[in-house]
């Protein structure tokens, strides 16, 4: 069975990184792009790797009525159109971070408040790891951010292992590449400004906490650095347990959350060059590689994930999840591996 599928909001970094999935997917028909600054204008006019397709972008006014809907707008514009948007198509799938979090109150905390608090609970979180049995049949599906979702996928299988209960010390210092700025990512995120930097933008307070309070039940000390990358983000977390764990106890844990997910790679402490997770390692992928080592003389564990942040963070989760939804064979239009040597991600 062949699903259409629109994409609103296509002319930004992962609009254009979901055209691309889509454009290549076997149960996938792309019938429609919206941009408003680009209206008329062919998709490879934003996305020269898509040159070979005819599609025009059209107006988000006037939205087509599909299967699927993919809304890769800024943040405050879905939950302003989603009555048009769940008009348009059976399922809809916002990248943004209007339909994330489960309460008013968190939105109050966090962001600007909500203007549709009565559709959260009705949303599903896209990361299929964390949420796959409910993703089924959903509806609404939010794809989670690109931090947390690296920081999720490093820390969830101490959680469940019950290695960690949530009451301890945990700090995690995540770096980023341009991308996570957008296409209109400002005088930060140009060129000049941005080669050469291992820059902390967001010391403390970082909006992707919520996420991690929310679905692991832990407060963390969080940071976000930008660097000289353009895809990329990568997590390390400093964990205290409070108790001794093994290495094996780690192998144990990461091996049994993971082991099956046909996205998710260890990587820990093995021999060559790439011996934990590197953003270059998966870029242009939806894989995510996570790792570990020990500290025993400060009785600390060492974290490590990487993921692509415009894939795993944005669009590829997003496909991922809408396949899950439909009972699509997940790993559809996803299977690209990455390339090896290459330039910076």
């Amino acid at each position: 069975m062949t699903y259409t599928a629109s994409v609103v909001g296509g002319s930004g970094f992962t609009g254009g990184e979901l055209l691309r999935i889509l454009d290549g997917h076997p149960e996938f028909e792309l019938a429609q792009a919206t941009s408003r600054s680009k209206e008329n204008k062919t998709i490879g006019h934003s996305h020269p790797n898509l040159r070979h397709s005819d599609l025009r972008f059209s107006s988000p006014e006037d939205l087509e009525s599909v299967d699927v809907l993919f809304a890769a707008t800024p943040h405050g514009v879905s939950m302003e159109q989603i009555d048009a948007f769940q008009e348009a198509a059976g399922t809809v799938v916002d990248l943004s971070a209007d339909f994330r979090l489960d309460s008013e109150a968190q939105y109050d905390e966090w962001y600007d408040g909500h203007t549709r608090p009565e559709l959260l609970e009705q949303s599903e979180y896209a990361l299929p790891e964390l949420n796959r049995d409910n993703l089924a049949g959903a509806d609404l599906i939010a794809s989670g951010g690109c931090n947390a979702t690296a920081t999720i996928l490093g820390l969830l299988p101490l959680f469940e292992a019950d290695i960690l209960s949530g009451d301890e010390q945990v700090v995690v210092d995540v770096k980023v590449g341009s991308s996570e700025g957008g296409a209109g990512g400002g005088e930060a995120s140009s060129h000049p400004e941005r080669s050469g930097v291992v820059r902390p933008y967001a010391p403390t307070g970082h909006r992707h906490e919520a996420e991690i309070q929310q679905f692991l039940g832990i407060d963390v000390s969080f940071t976000v650095h930008a660097v000289d990358m353009i895809r990329g983000a990568s997590a390390t977390c400093h964990v205290f347990p409070e108790g001794p764990v093994s290495k094996g106890d780690l192998w144990g844990a990461y091996r049994g959350e993971y082991e099956d997910e046909p996205f998710v790679e260890l990587v820990a402490g093995g021999g060559g060059v790439y011996r934990y997770p590197e953003p270059k390692s998966v870029a242009g992928t939806n894989r995510a590689e996570v790792g570990f080592e020990l500290d025993p003389g400060n009785k600390r564990l060492v974290v490590f994930s990487a993921i692509d942040n415009m894939m795993k963070g944005s669009a590829g989760q997003a496909v991922h999840a809408a396949n899950v939804a439909l009972g699509i064979e997940e790993t559809a239009g996803l299977e690209f591996q990455g390339l090896h040597p290459v330039g910076a991600p």
